[in-house]
């Protein structure tokens, strides 16, 4: 009687702890299954961090570029991105550290959309300053066209009234003459009466050049191409002119005759044939004329 006891009570112990170890095993199952499951979740997670940062920094690398000068707000925070998705790859995969990337990712995700918007209001100023650059220099081009413009046609008038600034003559003679004791002059064509050559013409008005003293050279060439009078040298720069004689006189704006006299060379007889007679102001040429002595 005791021993059928025993034995029943023997079944029913191995009988619960058969199912307290099926219980076990189940929940022990359950347990890894669940494990199982968190983890793969967790790495779903992490991935899902790992592309939006990554969408992050091509946003970045899209606004670095459109701007020829790098904004250094923007290639600091892209510098933060990457440093972030390295520490990610090789970080914990549990709750705690995913929870903590997340919300560094919120955090950078915030500072990108200020920055993002900084930026694209900046490129919408530089571009209105690239236009009014633009539109300043081709004002500027054409200021600068208009006051060469200037310039060339107030260098050529410069030119015009300094070359229009001189003194000439009109009517330019030369003839020989006959001086009797008394001083009076009689024209002649004969070379052997002539005792002197008489030079004549008129300074033409010129409100141009400044009244006063001024003077002209004037060149006698026989037809031996001697130069007769005085028969000087004055250098102009790299021009060098023989004369006559020089005429001075007062010249006050108004028509000025004007007549010189030039001696034949050595005081010798004229010589036979045809004269020039030339007149300069400085070393331009400004009247020309022959006579002929018979």
């Amino acid at each position: 009687m005791e021993n059928n006891k025993s034995n029943t009570g023997l079944k029913v112990a191995l009988g619960i702890a058969l199912a307290l170890f099926v219980i076990t095993g189940i929940y022990t199952f359950d347990l890894m299954k669940d494990k199982k499951d968190t983890e793969a979740q967790l790495m779903e997670e992490k991935q899902l961090v790992m592309n939006d940062l990554n969408n992050m920094a091509k946003q970045y690398d899209i606004a670095i570029g459109e701007n020829e000068v790098a904004n250094q707000n923007l290639v600091e925070a892209r510098e933060r991105i990457q440093g972030l998705m390295d520490s990610l790859k090789i970080s914990e995969t549990n709750v705690r550290s995913l929870w903590r990337y997340k919300q560094k990712y919120t955090a950078l995700q915030q500072e990108m959309d200020v920055l993002l918007a900084q930026n694209d209001s900046l490129r919408v100023e530089n571009s209105y300053l690239a236009t009014s650059l633009d539109s300043t220099k081709v004002r500027l081009e054409e200021r600068t066209m208009f006051t060469d413009s200037l310039l060339v046609q107030n260098t050529a008038l410069a030119e015009v009234v300094d070359n229009a600034a001189v003194l000439t003559t009109v009517g330019l003679k030369g003839f020989g003459v006959i001086e009797r004791s008394s001083g009076k002059l009689i024209p002649t064509e004969r070379a052997s009466r002539t005792d002197k050559l008489r030079v004549c013409f008129t300074v033409a008005k010129n409100g141009l050049v400044q009244a006063g003293d001024q003077e002209l050279y004037i060149q006698v060439i026989d037809p031996n191409n001697n130069v007769l009078g005085a028969n000087e040298q004055v250098a102009f720069e790299s021009q060098t002119l023989n004369y006559s004689l020089i005429s001075k006189f007062n010249y006050e704006n108004t028509n000025l005759n004007v007549c010189e006299f030039v001696a034949s060379k050595g005081n010798s007889d004229f010589a036979k044939g045809r004269y020039t007679v030339n007149v300069f102001n400085e070393r331009d040429l400004v009247s020309s004329s022959e006579f002929t002595l018979k």
